[in-house]
């Protein structure tokens, strides 16, 4: 499970660069428009809800099912 952190961790910060970079170049034009904002926001997007996702299964597994009686 410590390997869901750690992608978790590089995913968030790869989107915080990219938003900061983001902020101080401003929005690209044109096809880098398509390779920053799609393909970088993509891929760091996906992998921290990915990672997220696997954290919260984890987690849930851990407690066990519930006994609701």
């Amino acid at each position: 499970m410590g390997e869901l952190y750690v992608r978790l961790a590089i995913s968030v910060a790869g989107l915080a660069l990219l938003i900061g970079a983001l902020l101080v170049r401003g929005v690209p034009s044109g096809p880098a428009f398509f390779e920053v904002i799609i393909v970088a926001g993509g891929f760091f997007g996906l992998s921290a809800l990915w990672s997220l996702r696997g954290i919260l299964r984890a987690r849930s597994a851990a407690r066990g099912p519930r006994d609701e009686a």
